[in-house]
């Protein structure tokens, strides 16, 4: 029997519409409860080293309030090790981050940063938050995953999304083969990354995959729908693609 497929909500660009006014609306941690309530999960907040949408106080409240898990994306840096100990999130997912791109670009080269990784990865695990990898669906890197003890791979979807045809389909074959790779070796695997409706379906049938999580799709489309209905929307695309 196919395990059920986990929707995780992305509400960062919630914040990001909040701070383009400074002002206090609208508020992220609203927003995640609404996704709750529709459907979500689990909650996935990014707190980036520049606090370009969500900030330290996102983070507080939603550790305090939420009723679903919190996954915090996460940069590989000292400072961001230390906010994960100290509020405990149920899950970090561990991704790349330059200060000059728009949304994260492809995946974490964890084969290439063994060592600095296995430092926040031991750190994490023994503060019993659940690690995640957020890595290109390459053998090399499912690789550095089992060598690191990561329980979870996020693979990144975003290469997928942007291609069509005979293109789109190799890609589909490789995020399929690493996702069985990944589950061979005692890995849970997750996906993300540019999904909407029209394209997650693929990506949600593959049995491998446990969870994905999803954000600056919903949002642009809780403009026009709602957030509530939104939610609901992927919630079904995704079940029907697993069943």
């Amino acid at each position: 029997m196919t395990a059920p497929l986990r929707l995780g909500v992305n509400i960062d660009h919630v914040a990001t519409v909040r701070n383009a006014r400074g002002e206090g609306y609208p508020d992220p941690v609203r927003a995640a409860l609404i996704a709750a309530a529709a459907g979500a999960d689990g909650i996935t907040a990014h707190l980036r080293e520049d606090r370009r949408h969500i900030t330290d106080d996102d983070i507080a409240r939603l550790s305090a309030e939420l009723t679903v898990p919190l996954n915090l994306e996460m940069a590989a840096t000292d400072e961001m090790l230390g906010i994960a100990l100290r509020h405990r999130p149920h899950a970090a997912c561990i991704v790349p981050e330059k200060r000059e791109e728009r949304t994260t670009e492809g995946g974490l080269d964890a084969a290439g940063q063994h060592n600095h990784l296995q430092h926040l990865v031991s750190e994490l695990s023994g503060a019993n938050i659940r690690v995640s990898l957020f890595i290109e669906p390459d053998p090399r890197q499912i690789d550095a995953a089992i060598r690191l003890g990561a329980p979870v791979v996020e693979l990144h979807t975003g290469r997928y999304c942007m291609l069509e045809g005979y293109a789109r389909a190799q890609e589909l074959g490789r995020i399929a083969d690493a996702a069985a790779l990944a589950v061979k070796n005692g890995i849970e695997v997750h996906a993300g990354h540019g999904l909407t409706y029209d394209n997650v379906g693929p990506i949600a049938a593959i049995p491998q995959v446990r969870e994905l999580n999803i954000g600056h799709f919903l949002i642009g489309e809780a403009i026009f729908l709602g957030l509530d209905e939104a939610v609901r929307r992927m919630r079904a695309a995704m079940d029907a693609a697993r069943g």
